[in-house]
Parts: structure tokens; C-alpha cells; sequence
């Protein structure tokens, strides 16, 4: 599949992370269905955007998520993590999103998404 790129009008950070799901192929079509455009709560995506987070993307292969996550240049990934978890409704979003993943229900996002290494780049 193809997907459309943006250009950012100046420098930014990016993350890969990757997260795995119950084996559960119900529950992963609910997954799918709770991250559907207009699905995930409107305060969630704000708190994202707040923190600093420019864009994010999911992708799924078997019950393997990996995410893309660009953000403003000066990003502390730390920082924002411990700032998202205290944002209205994060921690309910978590515990609800929790019955998919392969994670502990009070995780914080911060503790069920794990942050890859890369290991190549074509310049």
C-alpha cells in the first residue's frame, strides 16, 4: 500500500516504536476499529498535539503494531511520555485499549509502546 507523505516546514524529531497485541483476531478487528478515523477520543488526539507530537502513524502486520511518531525538534520523549500521562482521559484511554494489547491494564502508554533502534538509512 501506498501512503501520502507531509513535509514538515522545519526540522523534527522521529520515533519508531512497536507494541504487540493479544492473539485474538476479534479483538484485534476491534483494535483496528478503536483507531479508525473519528473513533479515538477527540482528547486524545489534543493530547497528543500538545505534548508536541506532530503526527502519528500505526501500522499493523499479525498482531505486531509499529508506530511512527514526528514531533517538534525540541522534544524530550521522557518528558512528554510522563506530561501525556497526566492529560484528561489518557489514563481511561489506556486501560481501554489495554484489553487488546499484550500489557498490564494501568501501563501507561509510555510503559507498552517500546522505543526501536534503527539500524539503517538510505541517504
Amino acid at each position: 500500500m501506498e501512503y501520502p507523505q507531509v513535509d514538515y516546514p522545519t526540522h523534527f524529531k522521529r520515533y519508531c516504536k512497536t507494541l504487540t497485541l493479544q492473539d485474538d483476531s476479534a479483538l484485534i478487528a476491534q483494535y483496528k476499529r478503536a483507531h479508525a478515523p473519528d473513533a479515538v477520543w477527540p482528547e486524545i488526539n489534543q493530547g497528543l498535539r500538545e505534548i508536541g507530537i506532530l503526527k502519528m502513524e500505526i501500522y499493523l502486520l499479525g498482531r505486531q503494531l509499529f508506530m511512527l511518531m514526528d514531533t517538534v525538534p525540541d522534544f524530550d520523549h521522557d518528558q512528554a511520555m510522563a506530561a501525556l500521562a497526566t492529560l484528561p482521559r489518557q489514563a481511561e484511554w489506556e486501560a481501554y485499549v489495554a484489553q487488546f494489547q499484550q500489557a498490564a491494564a494501568t501501563s501507561t502508554a509510555d510503559e507498552k509502546w517500546e522505543l526501536m533502534e534503527r539500524i539503517y538509512q538510505l541517504d
